[in-house]
């Protein structure tokens, strides 16, 4: 890759460097210029520009991240389209983030234009939450360098372990003095930490601090098909020879290993019984902050093995003294102990016309592909990287409703809004809708429900741009330099956009706010012209009819 400054002359399909505003013209950073551009430059008066321009053995940024992504990415992940050189892997489940931390080291070493960032190894992610980065650093990555990491990750190198559905069964001892009070706080503790997990309390039993007991106990938590057992003491474990180790072992079981490099939860001691998990609960596993026991607990639900090799390894990390809730998802945790997630985009479908140029039906339940035509917008949204999905409602709301809700369980996730000023035009349903949308957003896509072509590939391009600390605020799609629907605007927009009036749409705030505004050029797999057909008229839609079928994302 040749990098610098590069006469006008030979500037044709070089990417540019940094934005070009001026004499008129608005270029973006990252723009290839096309031979119209460099006319453009040329009659402004611009001698040359600083760019980049690829030898033939370079593989474009974006192309790169693309492969990298792919290569990477394992089990229970999703990849975005790339974009400015960036591909992210999401979550498709709650679980554990599975890192071959090794192999990625030496991925990230072969070559400084290539990197690969992912979440701390086992630690909790929600579906949909980011989990690894991709990010090619200049414009372009050497070919060799690329074929060397895609060797290298032969095997994916991050997955998500997903939260089994674990039936649990609880034994807690007591002794003289034992508080029925301090019982019931550790078995709603314990109830709370399973339920984030996916799995269940099935049952519990409480037993003198006997092992004979606690065998007992255990063999009829047994009977009942229990998965895991847990068994907390009235007095902690102090030797693998102990009372609960005792009773395990009487019960048919036997002790695995006892203790763990990590500070609370030093007491713990794993065993198996029947082939299925035994934990001996340390004291500090009462309380609801993240201790020991949770590193454990979160491995077993997703599967994992978590024998004494991979105890003894939990010591980097492992003190926990200062350590608030980690990745714990119990009720009411989720904000405070989730890792950093990328942006929440909330998505808004204006489905509240009277379809007056249609002619008297509402197009909106016209059939497209076998379909309503409002359900390809919403199933496409349902299929995208957007966080929720709301429909704004107003002309014939039931009949609309009752289509999106045809579409079967997924559409159980749609907010619907009402908008009883819909006969007041486009910018009432915008103004409903922006109301609606949730406060921990951080921007929103506004979609047309008369676009039935517009696939999640597309959605999530537009999501993938999205960035307004690097001055992709409103982020809209483009096909061949025109611009489309739907648009992404940062929440600082909202309230420009609640204040609109008239039979219009925010188009005009993308004029006002152009030095925000990322055009991202659509391409790939489906209609590529989607993001520009709308179908306002009869003949709109019989045109369409004819063409090819119509991808749902």
């Amino acid at each position: 890759m040749r990098f610098g400054s590069i006469p006008l002359d030979e500037a044709e399909g070089a990417i540019l460097a940094h934005a070009h505003r001026d004499g008129g013209l608005s270029f973006v950073k990252g723009r290839r210029l096309s031979r119209a551009d460099v006319a453009a430059l040329r009659a402004a008066g611009v001698a040359a520009v600083i760019g980049a321009k690829l030898d033939p053995d370079d593989v474009h940024e974006d192309e790169a991240a693309r492969l990298v992504a792919a290569a990477v990415s394992g089990a229970n992940l999703t990849a975005t389209a790339p974009f400015t050189g960036r591909a992210n892997l999401f979550s498709k489940a709650l679980g554990l983030v599975v890192v071959d931390a090794a192999r990625l080291d030496a991925l990230n070493e072969i070559d400084e234009s290539i990197t690969v960032a992912t979440l701390a190894p086992f630690g909790v992610v929600a579906p949909k939450q980011m989990v690894a980065t991709i990010k090619i650093i200049p414009f372009a990555t050497p070919r060799a360098a690329l074929d060397r990491v895609l060797a290298l990750a032969g095997e994916a190198l991050v997955s998500v372990a997903p939260f089994r559905p674990l039936k649990t069964g609880l034994v807690q001892t007591t002794l003289a003095g034992t508080r029925a009070k301090v019982l019931d706080k550790a078995t709603e503790t314990t109830r709370a930490r399973l339920e984030g997990l996916g799995g269940t309390l099935a049952a519990e039993r409480r037993v003198a601090h006997d092992e004979a007991a606690i065998a007992g106990a255990l063999a009829e938590l047994r009977a009942l098909g229990c998965d895991l057992f847990l068994v907390v003491g009235a007095s902690a474990i102090v030797d693998r020879r102990d009372t609960i180790p005792a009773g395990i072992e009487r019960a048919g079981g036997r002790v695995i290993h006892f203790g763990m490099p990590v500070d609370p939860g030093n007491l713990l001691l794993t065993a198996e019984l029947d082939g299925k998990p035994v934990i001996g609960l340390p004291g500090c596993a009462k309380s609801p902050k993240f201790n020991g026991f949770d590193m454990v607990l979160q491995r077993l639900a997703a599967g994992l093995t978590v024998g004494r090799a991979e105890i003894m390894r939990m010591g980097a990390g492992g003190l926990l003294a200062e350590t608030t809730m980690r990745g714990v998802p119990r009720a009411g945790d989720m904000a405070e102990s989730t890792p950093p997630s990328a942006p929440q985009i909330a998505a808004l479908v204006l489905a509240a016309g009277r379809s007056s140029r249609m002619g008297g039906p509402n197009k909106l339940l016209a059939d497209i592909d076998g379909h309503p035509m409002v359900t390809h917008a919403v199933r496409a949204l349902l299929a995208s990287q957007a966080t929720s999905v709301a429909v704004v409602l107003g002309h014939m709301a039931a009949d609309v409703r009752k289509a999106i809700e045809s579409i079967g369980p997924a559409a159980a996730t749609v907010r619907f809004v009402d908008n009883p000023a819909f006969a007041g035009g486009l910018s009432t349903s915008l103004k409903a809708g922006v109301a609606s949308l949730p406060n921990a957003i951080d921007g929103a896509l506004v979609c047309l429900g008369d676009m039935p072509a517009v696939d999640a590939n597309q959605i999530d391009t537009l999501i993938a741009a999205f960035n307004p600390l690097e001055g992709r605020a409103i982020c809209v799609p483009t096909v061949a330099g025109k611009r489309g629907n739907p648009v992404l605007w940062a929440r600082r927009f909202f309230p420009e956009m609640a204040a609109i009036s008239g039979d219009t749409g925010a188009r005009h705030l993308v004029g006002e706010h152009a030095d925000v505004v990322c055009e991202v050029e659509m391409s790939g797999e489906g209609v590529r012209d989607a993001v520009l057909v709308d179908l306002d008229t009869p003949e709109a839609l019989a045109a369409f009819r004819a063409r090819a079928r119509v991808p749902v994302g």
